[in-house]
């Protein structure tokens, strides 16, 4: 690592950090569209996961499945948490050209969040039982996740050091390579999954063994990028790793009960949906499927915007954080419509090729046509949350996220369901998002005319 050349140092101290100059639309595209097809690659995994399940014509194996996977996002919630301070942080020493400070704190929160996803899987294991048994899985389908999650989830800690190394390179402005290693996660699957889950007759097990494999290439990948291109990891210290630990999980921690909201909601919704019996859930696994790949964008854009951001505030310009919130709403409302309209056009074939039965092949359909007015207004607050947490506001992202998952859908969602069966609950999480999603966003312009009145009268 030390024998790297001499010039990336040095040109990381003398080049003008990549964000604070040029158009910010530009960096807003980029970032996001490097950064989605990296979460795209990694959402499929996921996907193709199930639907290879989905041809094994089992509902109680889809609906194994798609239990697991809740759980599954419960952890990758916390991952993305945990990965909010590493952008912010490295991003932030790069935009005040500190190399090394962005070196060291990017070794530092690494570890940490390794740490913390391993300590993670060791809580959930046990707990299992418990979990699975509240979210109303029940015989075959409760034996299929239990057994796809104790091989799934010990490699946590691998999908989190992959995920911190992508965090760097997104902060140095190296988008692509992040997206190359996130792809890698792509490729394994594609390669896997059909020999474990039908070649070898592994079934849900197969799929879990993937991912592990997957996990594995995802941080080999991502750590010669990182080490080769940048320099940008150091051996590490733990007087550095002790010292940086503070500013490290002042950001993580309120990032991570926001990100838990989330998965903890769609604990409570796939809950709701149980009560309709195995098709309702398995309609339920394929929505949390097609969701995340559909809307890589506004996922993708959370994460983008922001090292923009950070590098930004770093070298105080205000005036290009202002328009890199304008131009993150552009590009939802642009997304979010267009993504709606192509759900809408191939609900029919997306039920048809997870082989979904009549009632499970209406909602996922019904969906389809919902979509776009769930996911604008989820996406609202999305965005907002990123600026939040990355500029020194991460408490109003927990509030924001908590009130969209628990006023904003809870009660919406339970008589939406007592009303209207399964769609009356897909109806009422869409209701519930409105108000909350408008709120945050006209917050986040607030906090960022509050950062420059504040760096006025300091001067």
């Amino acid at each position: 690592m030390d024998a790297e050349p001499s010039v990336k140092k040095t040109d990381m101290t003398s080049e003008s950090p990549r964000f604070v100059v040029g158009s910010t639309m530009r960096h807003v595209l980029v970032m996001t569209g490097t950064a989605a097809a990296g979460l795209i690659a990694i959402f499929i995994v996921d996907l193709v996961s199930l639907l290879y399940i989905s041809w094994l014509h089992d509902p109680s194996l889809t609906a194994g499945v798609g239990l697991a996977t809740v759980v599954m996002f419960f952890t990758v919630s916390i991952n993305v948490g945990l990965m909010i301070p590493i952008g912010a942080l490295v991003s932030r020493s790069l935009g005040a050209r500190r190399p090394d400070d962005a070196r060291r704190l990017a070794t530092s929160c690494s570890i940490l969040m390794a740490a913390v996803a391993a300590l993670v899987s060791l809580i959930i294991l046990p707990l299992l039982p418990l979990i699975l048994g509240t979210m109303g899985a029940r015989d075959e389908a409760y034996e299929v996740a239990k057994s796809f999650l104790w091989i799934a989830l010990p490699t946590n800690v691998l999908m989190a050091i992959g995920m911190a190394f992508s965090t760097v390179l997104r902060a140095a402005g190296d988008a692509k390579r992040s997206m190359y290693a996130s792809l890698s996660v792509a490729a394994v699957t594609v390669v896997l999954d059909p020999i474990l889950i039908f070649g070898l007759g592994l079934k849900a097990n197969g799929a879990a063994l993937t991912i592990n494999i997957a996990r594995v290439a995802y941080v080999y990948v991502a750590f010669l990028y990182l080490t080769r291109a940048h320099h940008l990891l150091a051996p590490p210290d733990w007087t550095s790793i002790a010292g940086d630990a503070r500013s490290f999980f002042s950001i993580a921690i309120p990032a991570i009960l926001t990100n838990i909201a989330a998965p903890i909601a769609n604990a409570f919704f796939m809950g709701v949906m149980a009560q309709f019996g195995d098709q309702a859930i398995a309609a339920s696994a394929i929505i949390d499927r097609v969701t995340p790949v559909s809307f890589a964008g506004v996922f993708a854009l959370a994460g983008a915007i922001g090292p923009v951001l950070g590098q930004n505030w770093g070298a105080q310009r205000y005036d290009r954080m202002k328009q890199t919130l304008k131009d993150a709403l552009i590009f939802t409302v642009a997304y979010v419509g267009s993504m709606w309209l192509i759900l809408f056009l191939v609900r029919v074939p997306i039920s048809q090729a997870f082989n979904a039965p009549p009632a499970t092949a209406e909602i996922v359909q019904f969906f389809c046509q919902l979509s776009g007015f769930i996911w604008f207004f989820v996406s609202l607050v999305f965005v907002a949350n990123a600026s939040f947490n990355n500029l020194g506001y991460p408490l109003l992202s927990t509030f924001f996220n908590w009130g969209r998952a628990t006023l904003g859908m809870i009660p919406f969602a339970y008589f939406g369901a007592q009303i209207g069966g399964p769609k009356g609950a897909l109806l009422g999480i869409g209701a519930g998002s409105v108000v909350f999603g408008i709120a945050a966003v006209i917050t986040a312009f607030w906090t960022i005319r509050r950062l420059e009145r504040q760096a006025v009268r300091a001067v």
